[in-house]
């Protein structure tokens, strides 16, 4: 019988499977453009501010906008009010953009032979390196 905390206490999924951190194939990064394709927010676009791995998440820049309402405490400097910020959305539900704007999906190739070499994401649509060079 869950506790006061539901199924998800024990540090397992619906399904019973456990979940780890790093568990997610994740291929979209900091600062990356993406687009959101299903959901409330669908069609909307934005940069990822943030990617949780361990629990398969991505924080989108105006995506998914909650409200918090604080209390004001003068003795912190907390100015009470609605305040608005994004809320996680799952990273199933983004896909990354091209420079060109068009949707893709992400894969890898190895760029130049030997020690030089490394990894590097590319749209599979347009085959355009997602990578900035560093």
């Amino acid at each position: 019988m869950p506790g006061k905390l539901g199924r998800r206490q024990s540090g397992r999924t619906k399904h019973g499977k456990h979940v780890t951190p790093g568990s997610f194939k994740v291929k979209i990064k900091k600062d990356d453009q993406v687009k959101v394709i299903a959901g409330r927010d669908k069609d909307k676009t934005g940069r990822v501010l943030s990617v949780d791995r361990a629990r398969g998440r991505v924080l989108v820049e105006g995506v998914s906008m909650i409200k918090r309402h604080t209390r004001p405490n003068p003795s912190k400097q907390v100015k009470g009010g609605i305040a608005e910020k994004e809320s996680s959305i799952a990273i199933s539900n983004v896909m990354i953009l091209t420079s060109g704007g068009t949707t893709s999906r992400v894969g890898y190739k190895m760029e130049g032979t030997g020690t030089s070499a490394r990894r590097v994401r590319i749209a599979k649509k347009t085959g355009e390196t997602m990578d900035k060079k560093a």
